[in-house]
């Protein structure tokens, strides 16, 4: 027979090391991991580091190239996502049958939830875009372009995790001139555009300003090749709300005192 102990912190930053990884009404940011696999292209090595920075502060890049494959064991990822408290994480890898390969995807209690793995195209990073860039941290407004998001359970989820992904902080209002930042989704016939716009408020005479875009990338193109979807009872106890938090109208949360 065999006895687990429960083994107390012994310092004062261990304890709060513990009580961060602990469960919570009103959760943290999501932390995502970004790592690479045996082998990747410069494509893929550009867009983890794009995407990261795009995370920041809110992402852990992992130096360290890893030999496992997502699909095929997923242990590796779940022991990661343990040790690095982390609830969403991003996969590179390039291979002849499978290039240019991302894998997007998130946790549920260090388990995975779903996950999409994704093949890029045209893949033109920020350096591709000679212009000022967004500030760290900025929170973005996203854009489904598209009625075929709604019309299947895999592209609902995939357009579910991607507002997972890159929703940004967690915040109770943005002022107008605080939007920066426009990320776009547009879905045709398979396969998905996405690009990365700055807001830009010009004047227009009236109050109102007169909002131009301007890309700044990355900017690729990708195709959903695997993926994998939790049960309907995992996906459910997922979006399960304690019943000391209110929902508001607007789909924001606050504590019932």
């Amino acid at each position: 027979m065999v006895i687990q102990r429960i083994v107390k912190p012994k310092t004062q930053q261990g304890k709060r090391v513990l009580e961060s990884r602990g469960p919570k009404l009103l959760e943290n940011n999501k932390k995502t991991m970004v790592m690479k696999g045996a082998k990747t292209s410069d494509a893929v090595s550009k867009a983890l580091k794009d995407l990261y920075s795009m995370k920041k502060p809110d992402a852990v890049m992992l130096s360290k190239r890893n030999e496992f494959r997502p699909f095929e064991d997923e242990t590796p990822i779940e022991g990661l996502s343990s040790k690095m408290d982390a609830s969403l994480f991003l996969f590179g890898s390039h291979s002849k049958k499978r290039p240019h390969n991302l894998v997007m995807g998130r946790m549920f209690n260090h388990q995975v939830l779903d996950m999409f793995e994704l093949g890029t195209e045209g893949y033109k990073g920020f350096d591709s875009f000679k212009n000022s860039k967004t500030a760290m941290g900025s929170k973005p407004c996203l854009i489904f372009n598209g009625t075929d998001w709604e019309n299947s359970l895999l592209y609902k989820r995939l357009k579910n995790m991607l507002i997972d992904f890159f929703r940004g902080p967690v915040v109770e209002k943005v002022r107008l001139v605080g939007l920066e930042q426009a990320l776009t989704f547009t879905l045709s016939e398979g396969r998905v555009y996405a690009r990365n716009y700055k807001i830009l408020l010009k004047k227009s005479g009236s109050k109102k300003p007169r909002v131009e875009l301007e890309e700044i990338g990355p900017s690729f193109d990708f195709i959903v090749r695997r993926h994998k979807l939790g049960s309907e009872s995992m996906y459910k106890d997922a979006l399960k709300v304690p019943r000391a938090i209110k929902v508001g109208v607007d789909g924001s949360y606050s504590l019932l005192c």
